[in-house]
Protein backbone atom coordinates (compact mmCIF):
# COMPACT_ATOMS: atom_id res chain seq x y z
CA UNK A 1 0.00 0.00 0.00
CA UNK A 2 1.08 3.67 -0.92
CA UNK A 3 2.07 6.39 1.64
CA UNK A 4 -0.51 8.97 -0.05
CA UNK A 5 -0.27 11.88 2.83
CA UNK A 6 2.66 12.62 4.46
CA UNK A 7 3.20 13.79 8.47
CA UNK A 8 2.41 17.51 8.45
CA UNK A 9 5.37 19.92 9.69
CA UNK A 10 5.22 21.22 13.40
CA UNK A 11 3.32 24.21 13.60
CA UNK A 12 3.77 26.60 16.32
CA UNK A 13 1.78 29.59 16.51
CA UNK A 14 1.35 32.57 18.82
CA UNK A 15 -1.19 34.41 21.70
CA UNK A 16 -3.69 36.23 19.39
CA UNK A 17 -3.15 39.29 21.62
CA UNK A 18 0.02 41.14 22.75
CA UNK A 19 0.72 41.23 26.70
CA UNK A 20 0.04 44.77 26.24
CA UNK A 21 -2.81 44.33 24.55
CA UNK A 22 -5.32 45.63 27.26
CA UNK A 23 -7.24 47.87 25.27
CA UNK A 24 -8.43 44.59 23.11
CA UNK A 25 -10.80 43.92 26.13
CA UNK A 26 -10.89 46.64 28.73
CA UNK A 27 -13.13 44.32 31.17
CA UNK A 28 -10.29 41.74 31.42
CA UNK A 29 -8.31 44.45 31.75
CA UNK A 30 -9.93 45.73 34.69
CA UNK A 31 -10.89 42.91 36.22
CA UNK A 32 -6.93 42.11 36.41
CA UNK A 33 -6.39 45.37 37.85
CA UNK A 34 -8.73 45.22 40.20
CA UNK A 35 -8.90 41.75 41.49
CA UNK A 36 -5.97 39.76 40.16
CA UNK A 37 -6.17 36.89 42.20
CA UNK A 38 -9.80 36.26 41.04
CA UNK A 39 -8.62 36.75 37.67
CA UNK A 40 -5.85 33.71 38.69
CA UNK A 41 -8.84 31.63 39.80
CA UNK A 42 -10.96 32.47 36.43
CA UNK A 43 -8.18 30.94 34.16
CA UNK A 44 -7.44 28.13 36.97
CA UNK A 45 -11.32 27.38 36.77
CA UNK A 46 -10.74 27.73 32.82
CA UNK A 47 -8.19 24.83 32.49
CA UNK A 48 -9.24 22.55 35.61
CA UNK A 49 -7.11 23.41 37.76
CA UNK A 50 -6.87 24.13 41.16
CA UNK A 51 -7.82 28.07 42.42
CA UNK A 52 -4.35 30.01 42.20
CA UNK A 53 -2.75 28.17 39.68
CA UNK A 54 -3.70 30.43 37.00
CA UNK A 55 -1.19 33.17 38.47
CA UNK A 56 2.48 32.80 36.79
CA UNK A 57 4.90 31.01 34.68
CA UNK A 58 3.63 27.27 35.76
CA UNK A 59 0.27 28.12 33.97
CA UNK A 60 1.22 30.20 31.30
CA UNK A 61 4.00 27.49 29.99
CA UNK A 62 1.51 24.67 30.11
CA UNK A 63 -1.03 27.00 28.09
CA UNK A 64 1.77 27.84 26.27
CA UNK A 65 2.30 23.94 25.86
CA UNK A 66 -0.66 23.06 25.23
CA UNK A 67 -1.61 25.15 22.34
CA UNK A 68 1.82 25.07 20.75
CA UNK A 69 2.75 28.87 21.06
CA UNK A 70 5.94 29.84 20.28
CA UNK A 71 7.86 30.34 23.28
CA UNK A 72 10.02 28.88 26.22
CA UNK A 73 9.75 28.77 30.06
CA UNK A 74 12.24 31.63 30.03
CA UNK A 75 10.69 33.85 28.48
CA UNK A 76 6.92 32.57 30.69
CA UNK A 77 8.93 33.48 33.51
CA UNK A 78 10.53 37.03 32.45
CA UNK A 79 6.96 38.28 30.99
CA UNK A 80 5.40 37.24 33.99
CA UNK A 81 7.95 38.74 36.48
CA UNK A 82 7.77 42.11 34.78
CA UNK A 83 4.30 42.15 34.30
CA UNK A 84 2.34 39.70 36.18
CA UNK A 85 -0.74 41.16 35.54
CA UNK A 86 -0.70 42.23 31.66
CA UNK A 87 1.02 38.77 31.52
CA UNK A 88 -2.31 36.99 33.18
CA UNK A 89 -4.70 39.54 31.31
CA UNK A 90 -2.87 38.51 27.75
CA UNK A 91 -3.67 34.37 28.69
CA UNK A 92 -7.31 34.98 29.75
CA UNK A 93 -8.02 37.29 26.30
CA UNK A 94 -6.72 34.16 24.73
CA UNK A 95 -8.64 31.48 26.33
CA UNK A 96 -11.84 33.84 25.90
CA UNK A 97 -11.16 33.92 22.12
CA UNK A 98 -10.40 30.24 21.91
CA UNK A 99 -13.10 29.71 23.48
CA UNK A 100 -15.21 31.71 20.67
CA UNK A 101 -13.57 30.35 17.77
CA UNK A 102 -14.50 26.66 19.48
CA UNK A 103 -11.03 24.98 20.31
CA UNK A 104 -10.48 25.71 23.64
Amino acid sequence: MAVRNQPKPYQASEFQTSVFDCCDDCGTCCYGLCCYLCLGCSIASDMGECCLCGLGMPIRSVYRTKYNINGSMCNDFMVTWCCSVCATCQLKRDIDRRKEQGIF
